[in-house]
């Protein structure tokens, strides 16, 4: 193989485990098998209705009002549900997006992003930005999930801003196939990609123990947390939190390694 072959497929031999389905994980995919990595699709984790979808309902008819200076989005998902409730969200109403990832899907659909925190992709840096840029009392409306932790909205309060916090879906694992269980076992899938804290959960509550080959690789810092939360010995942490950056990393990491025997 050539110099230039190995720069061009840096994950040439590498299996890696992506954690979601859909349009979310075929591009996952699609970006690995560019590296040259085999990438292996296992959603380990769905989202499932509020089990409020009065409050739900009544939150999206006051955003469609124009009743909210401001909207919060922390996830992909929650853009899923806007977009599927075709929700039409007013000028006046300004939309802060956690992270590129989720500008990237609220724009995919048509809602036009007003703030994206340029420095901490986190309910944190979201914020600092928003409190910075806000220093007189606004309403927002906070879409989260039901395990979100509710540091974004209690800070917003803090602050002393007018909070409507919604639960916009809830977080269900789901179970993988048995033979991608027996392949993270004996070592054959060499990288999983964690995306969250909730797939931290799954991966270490369906496949147990990992082989110490395991590269195990998080989305930034608050998710590597979570990974080791439960027990996860996390390799790789990108800096971003972005699938693109997450790969990158993956490729700092595994760069100079050998590829792992697949059986």
């Amino acid at each position: 193989m050539t110099a230039h072959a190995l720069v061009a497929k840096p994950l040439k031999g590498w299996r890696v485990l992506v954690p979601r389905g859909g349009p979310w994980g075929d591009g996952v995919a699609a970006d690995l098998r560019a590296r040259g990595a085999t990438p292996v699709v296992a959603p380990m984790i769905n989202f499932a209705p509020t089990e409020d979808p009065a409050a739900l309902r009544a939150a999206l008819d006051a955003l469609r009002a124009g009743k909210f200076d401001w909207l919060t989005v922390t996830s992909a998902t929650t853009v899923d549900v806007l977009y599927s409730e075709g929700v039409r969200i007013p000028p006046t109403t300004k939309i802060a997006a956690v992270g590129e990832t989720t500008a990237a899907a609220l724009q995919a659909v048509g809602y036009a992003v007003d703030l994206v925190p340029a420095r901490d992709n986190s309910a944190r840096g979201m914020l600092d930005e928003l409190n910075a840029l806000e220093p007189n009392p606004r309403r927002f409306l906070t879409l989260r999930s039901e395990i979100a932790k509710p540091l974004l909205s209690r800070g917003l309060v803090e602050a002393g801003h007018d909070v409507l916090s919604v639960v916009a879906y809830r977080t269900i694992g789901e179970p993988v196939d048995d033979r991608v269980v027996q392949d993270v076992r004996s070592g054959r899938i060499s990288v999983i990609l964690v995306t969250s804290g909730s797939v931290a959960e799954q991966v270490a509550s369906q496949f147990g123990p990992l082989p110490a080959s395991t590269v195990v690789a998080a989305i930034g810092p608050r998710t590597a947390k979570d990974a080791r939360a439960v027990g996860l010995e996390v390799a790789v942490v990108s800096r971003e939190q972005t699938v693109a950056g997450l790969i990158d990393s993956v490729v700092e990491v595994v760069a100079d390694r050998d590829v792992p025997p697949v059986s």
